[in-house]
């Protein structure tokens, strides 16, 4: 009976110091040795949302990275959004995929880039509207494709060859 309670007592203390070093080692996210860089740790949040919002009134919140806001040109195969109160605005899309979570409101409608096949969702007062769009395809959605006429928000992008 002696040896039953060692062991537990032996396997509860190694358990907590084995815990109490992982704890160690992750709360200051640096590699062991104390000489390295912290640890890259990726979040997937757009670069420069904050400034980006105060500029132009749009949330970019998160993606891939393979979804990028980009200044809108004639013929230039970009991806389009029209919204009501922003105006034109314009996204490129490099790689096979994407994803962009972002907040353009008053949308009603947007033209496909050149290469991709895009999903769209939008909101209104609680309802979801899910869009797709084929590549140099002219679309209403939001507010256009709205029976009600309800003022839409794009809330997220995918895209896909």
């Amino acid at each position: 009976m002696k040896l039953a309670k060692r062991l537990v007592a032996t396997a509860a203390a190694a358990a907590a110091c084995i815990a109490a070093g992982v704890t160690a080692t992750h709360a200051d996210e640096t590699p062991a040795g104390g000489d390295q860089p912290p640890y890259a740790i990726e979040d997937f949040a757009y670069p420069d949302a904050t400034r980006i919002l105060a500029e132009r009134g749009i949330t970019l919140k998160r993606g891939d990275g393979n979804i990028t806001l980009a200044d809108c040109a004639p013929n230039s195969g970009l991806m389009e959004v029209y919204s009501r109160t922003k105006g034109t605005v314009c996204f490129r899309v490099s790689g096979k995929t994407g994803y962009l979570s972002l907040e353009i409101p008053a949308v009603y409608g947007m033209k496909g880039d050149a290469a991709h096949r895009t999903e769209v969702t939008l909101t209104a007062e609680g309802s979801e509207q899910n869009i797709s769009v084929a590549p140099n395809e002219w679309k209403g959605v939001g507010e256009s494709a709205d029976p009600q006429r309800r003022d839409h928000v794009l809330v997220e992008i995918s895209a896909s060859e």
